[in-house]
């Protein structure tokens, strides 16, 4: 079967100072697929944009502000990730700059600022306990990885750089 993910962006917003991290708490709707757990933002890929295009739009409309600086930290497939089995492919990017007052809260959940050294105490998909740490370290070369899941449990990780 040919893999036809759905591509997305999944963005993870630094404060002015690099020491917190933007997520949302997704808590507002009860058929959410990610109900209760912590998220960067981001979404899916419009038709007519490119994935710094969408990481723009969604940060827009999910947080309110206006990117001045972002880098491709690396890019995630999810096969099977999807409620009904969907398969995903993410570029997860940090925003270092942007302009304007983030949101409080948007239709999906709360707006939090967590410490970057508290996002692992986070309610969290299993899965991004293993591909945060390459998006928050040091070393400058994207990592691509592959992350099956089935029945929403993620069965395998495996990246390169």
């Amino acid at each position: 079967m040919p893999y036809t993910p759905i591509v997305a962006t999944l963005g993870y917003v630094l404060s002015a100072d690099g020491s917190q991290v933007l997520m949302i708490h997704r808590n507002a709707r009860p058929g959410d697929h990610h109900l209760g757990k912590y998220n960067g933002l981001g979404g899916k890929v419009e038709p007519d944009e490119d994935v710094m295009a969408c990481m723009r739009r969604e940060l827009r409309e999910e947080a309110g502000i206006e990117c001045e600086s972002m880098q491709l930290r690396g890019t995630v497939s999810w096969p099977g990730f999807g409620k009904h089995g969907e398969d995903w492919l993410g570029f997860v990017f940090v925003i270092d700059r942007y302009r304007g007052e983030t949101l409080a809260s948007n239709p999906e959940g709360t707006l939090e600022w967590v410490p970057l050294d508290r996002l692992d105490t986070l309610p969290m998909w299993e899965g991004d306990r293993h591909f945060l740490p390459l998006v928050f370290d040091g070393d400058p070369r994207p990592f691509h990885g592959v992350m099956p899941y089935r029945d929403g449990r993620m069965q395998s990780w495996s990246f390169s750089r």
